[in-house]
C-alpha cells in the first residue's frame, strides 16, 4: 500500500477494522442491569412459575400453608424439644423425640445379638467394607489390583466376623445381626445377581429352544412370586431336598434366595436394553466377522447396559431394602435389630424414634447409590451426546 492511499475502512486490516469498531459502544447491546434486579431474580422466578395462573397461585398458597403448619411441629419434635441423653424418665418429661434410646440401644441396633465385648469386630468389618465400596466408586482406581484388594478385605471380614483364628473368639453366624447382615446380603446378592442376569437376558433371546425356554421359565417363575415365598422356600423347603446329614447355612440360603430373585428382575431390565439396540449394530458386527461372544461383549452389551443404568440401579436399591425380609429365616438385619431394641419395656413407648433412625440409615445408603448412578450415567453418556 502506498503512502498516498487513503486509509478507508475497506483498506484497513481486519484486526484494525474490528478494533476501530470495538471502541464505539454498540447501540444494540443491553444496558447494564442494576444490582437490585439480580436480587429480585428469585421473586421473578416465583412469579413466573408459582403464581403465573390462578390455579398455580391457589396450589402454591395451599402448599405454603401446609408447610407453615407442618414444618414447625416437626422441627420442634425432632430437634428443639427432643431429649438427646439421659434415662427414659428424662424422655417422659421432654415434649419432643426421645433420641436417648438410640444412644442407649445403638449397639443392639447396629450389631444385633453379636457378643457385646466383641462388637468392635463387626464395627471394623463394616468400616472396611464401606471403605472398599467408596474406593471402588472412584473411576481413577478401577485397576486390576482392586480385585486383589477386595479379596483381602473379604478375607479380613470373614476372619473378623467368624473368628476362631489369631486369638479371636469364634462367633457363629446365627449371632450376627444389624448392619453387617444388611450390607453383606445386599452387596453380595447384587454382585452375584448382575452377571447371572446378563446370562438370563441373553438366554431369553437365544435361538436355542432349550436355553430360551429355561430362561423364560426361571424369570417368569421368580417374578411371579413374592420374595417372602422365595426366602421361605430357601429356608424351609430347600433343606428337605438335601441328603440326610447335609445342611446349608441359613445365611447362604438367604443369600441364594435374594440373588436368584434379584437376577430375575435385573434380567428383564437388561433384556430391555438389548432390544433397544438398533438392528444395524448387529449387522455391522456380523459384517466385521465377529463371533457371537465378541459381538455381544464388545458392541452390544456396553450399549445396552448404558441405556438401562437407571432401572438397574433401581433394582439394586430395591434389593438393599428387601434385606429386611430375611427375618423370616431367622436373621436379624438392621431393621429387625431395631425392632428388637424396642422390646425393652422401659423404652417401648419410643419405638417411633428407632424406626426413624433405621429409616435414615436406609435412606443414606439408597441415596448414595442413586447419586452414584447419576454420575455413572453422565460418565457413560459423555461421548454419546450430539
Amino acid at each position: 500500500m502506498s503512502k498516498d492511499t487513503p486509509t478507508t475502512p475497506s483498506t484497513l486490516p481486519a484486526a484494525g477494522w474490528a478494533a476501530s469498531y470495538e471502541e464505539e459502544p454498540s447501540q444494540a447491546s443491553a444496558p447494564p442491569q442494576p444490582n437490585g434486579v439480580t436480587a429480585l431474580k428469585p421473586f421473578g422466578w416465583a412469579k413466573d412459575n408459582l403464581f403465573n395462573t390462578p390455579l398455580n397461585t391457589a396450589l402454591s398458597v395451599a402448599c405454603l400453608a401446609i408447610l407453615w403448619f407442618a414444618v414447625p411441629p416437626i422441627v420442634g419434635w425432632v430437634l428443639l424439644n427432643a431429649s438427646w441423653s439421659g434415662s427414659s424418665e428424662a424422655c417422659r418429661e421432654a415434649a419432643g423425640a426421645c433420641w436417648s434410646i438410640i444412644v442407649v440401644k445403638h449397639r443392639l441396633i447396629f450389631f444385633g445379638t453379636y457378643p457385646y465385648d466383641e462388637q468392635w469386630r463387626p464395627f471394623l468389618a463394616c468400616a472396611l467394607f464401606v471403605a472398599m465400596l467408596g474406593v471402588s466408586g472412584v473411576r481413577a482406581l478401577w485397576r486390576p489390583w482392586l480385585a486383589g484388594a477386595w479379596a483381602l478385605v473379604l478375607g479380613a471380614m470373614g476372619v473378623l466376623m467368624w473368628g476362631g483364628v489369631f486369638g479371636l473368639t469364634y462367633v457363629a453366624n446365627d449371632k450376627w445381626g444389624g448392619l453387617p447382615i444388611t450390607l453383606m446380603l445386599s452387596v453380595f446378592s447384587i454382585t452375584l445377581a448382575f452377571p447371572l442376569s446378563i446370562l438370563l437376558a441373553l438366554g431369553r433371546q437365544s435361538s436355542l429352544p432349550a436355553i430360551r425356554s429355561f430362561c423364560i421359565g426361571f424369570i417368569e417363575l421368580m417374578r411371579g412370586v413374592p420374595l417372602v415365598s422365595v426366602l421361605f422356600m430357601a429356608s424351609v423347603m430347600f433343606p428337605l431336598f438335601l441328603p440326610e446329614g447335609v445342611t446349608v447355612d441359613k445365611l447362604l440360603r438367604a443369600l441364594a434366595g435374594l440373588t436368584l430373585f434379584t437376577a430375575a428382575y435385573l434380567a428383564e431390565a437388561v433384556r430391555g436394553g438389548l432390544q433397544a439396540i438398533p438392528r444395524g449394530q448387529y449387522e455391522a458386527a456380523d459384517a466385521l466377522g465377529l463371533s457371537y461372544w465378541q459381538k455381544t461383549a464388545l458392541i452390544i452389551l456396553p450399549q445396552a447396559l448404558r441405556i438401562v443404568i437407571p432401572p438397574i440401579v433401581n433394582q439394586f436399591i430395591s434389593c438393599f431394602k428387601d434385606t429386611s425380609l430375611v427375618t423370616i429365616v431367622g436373621l436379624y438385619d438392621l431393621l429387625t435389630a431395631a425392632t428388637v431394641a424396642t422390646t425393652d419395656p422401659e423404652w417401648r413407648p419410643y419405638f417411633a424414634e428407632v424406626y426413624v433412625f433405621a429409616g435414615l440409615m436406609f435412606w443414606i445408603f439408597c441415596f448414595s447409590m442413586s447419586r452414584y448412578s447419576q454420575w455413572l450415567e453422565r460418565l457413560a453418556n459423555r461421548y454419546t451426546r450430539r
